[in-house]
């Protein structure tokens, strides 16, 4: 079924058509019918797939048709998602699929000041995408009503679970209609995802998209044996030998990100970071600058890991291994996005095996091995213009790869006593 053949608004098909799509993906396909019919939808589908436009498609149509027949205004449909970058993104699709149609959308989140948020509301708009936090600020303060929502899309749900904000979800409830579309969207279930989804929907049609790969088809993956104290050199040396790709690079902190970051400016090369300490105004340029290719190697943590649509990734560099391979999976999904090739390299130290062996499970194949010869790895070594320089910083950052070891042995020895 092509989207020209679906019973939604033309300017909605108008807007499609402008982006090259002709048909629907899988989640898609499954999700647009129950939505448009007004049923409770429970969506489980692995990140990369379309699953924005599935509910925003959609929404908007709903919201156009009863548009047109005088309902009163305020927000008729809230959009929760876990983090920034996530929630503007969501607004960039609501936008770019609305531009025909008379659907305001606006997004609310912290770290930027709230008076025009506010203002804006004032205003009027149809679709709210927020984040928690500044959501129940602006509705303690009065300034934003949500009586009047017909549909709640709860996005990455998985994901705001993992941030802790289950009890804010319970909390909302009381501000929302008890009669209301209820539109829950993750990309993975566990049973603490299922209670919660099904706490909130009545009689929810359950679509869930489980290929039998959890990650895109046109990824290549690959491993590199690195031990912690080199990993430096090697992202230095990959950086080098692929100047001209997009590269966004994946570390376990905040503190390592930055020192990274340093790292990489000591051999000339050019790096920002993207965390949860830096401003959102700073977070906002920094995204921009990626997404057009101004800048071309990102350094981030796992908040971006989720949900972020960035265009023309080549590369996604594990510099360390991801704590959980739920991670890995959402890391390496920011590349091969849509019908083009990307490839996720992983640096993988002696602490860090048992961490690939987890995730090599969950992808139910073992990861292609890069052969390291002892020779070109102390070439490496010796080659790097980072060795010799700035000793104090060096130091600085040994001891928090040491930190960084002892903390992953002390992981690994509590669940190895949980298994005895």
């Amino acid at each position: 079924m092509k989207f020209d053949e679906y019973r939604i608004a033309d300017g909605i098909k108008t807007s499609i058509s402008k982006l090259g799509f002709k048909k629907p993906t899988d989640i898609q396909y499954k999700s647009i019918p129950p939505i448009l019919k007004g049923e409770d939808v429970l969506a489980i589908a692995q990140t990369g797939t379309g699953k924005t436009a599935a509910f925003a498609i959609p929404v908007l149509h709903i919201l156009q048709e009863r548009k047109i027949s005088g309902r009163p205004d305020g927000v008729k449909c809230l959009v929760m998602a876990p983090t920034h970058e996530l929630a503007l993104q969501i607004e960039t699709v609501f936008n770019t699929l609305g531009k025909h149609t008379r659907i305001t959308t606006f997004c609310i989140h912290g770290g930027v000041d709230q008076e025009p948020q506010i203002k804006q509301l004032d205003k009027g708009v149809d679709v709210l995408i927020a984040t928690p936090g500044r959501m129940f600020d602006l509705v303690s303060q009065g300034a934003l009503n949500l009586k009047r929502v017909e549909i709640l899309v709860l996005d990455e749900a998985d994901h705001m679970l993992d941030l802790g904000f289950i009890k804010d979800i319970r909390d909302l409830m009381r501000h929302l209609p008890s009669k209301r579309q209820t539109l829950f969207f993750s990309a993975t279930i566990n049973e603490k995802i299922k209670k919660l989804a099904y706490s909130l929907v009545t009689d929810a049609i359950r679509i869930q998209i489980s290929p039998k790969d959890p990650v895109a088809k046109n990824i290549e993956h690959a491993v590199a044996f690195v031990e912690m104290d080199d990993k430096r050199f090697f992202l230095a040396e990959m950086i080098k030998n692929n100047s001209e790709s997009k590269i966004l690079v994946f570390v376990r902190t905040k503190v390592r990100a930055e020192r990274v970051k340093k790292a990489m400016t000591r051999v000339n090369i050019v790096t920002d970071t993207i965390h949860s300490d830096i401003i959102q105004e700073e977070r906002e340029r920094t995204m921009i600058s990626f997404r057009k290719g101004e800048l071309k190697i990102l350094i981030a943590t796992d908040v971006s890991a989720r949900g972020i649509d960035i265009p023309d990734v080549e590369f996604v560099i594990n510099y360390d291994l991801p704590e959980s391979s739920e991670n890995y999976v959402h890391r390496v999904g920011r590349t091969g996005r849509g019908r083009q090739k990307g490839r996720a390299v992983s640096f993988c130290s002696t602490e860090e095996k048992e961490l690939l062996i987890e995730i090599e499970k969950n992808l139910k194949k073992p990861i292609q091995r890069i052969e390291i010869t002892k020779k070109d790895y102390e070439n490496t070594l010796d080659f790097s213009h980072d060795k010799s320089h700035d000793w104090q910083a060096l130091m600085k950052e040994n001891e928090e790869n040491t930190h960084l070891r002892q903390g992953s042995g002390g992981r690994r020895k509590t669940k190895y006593k949980k298994k005895v």
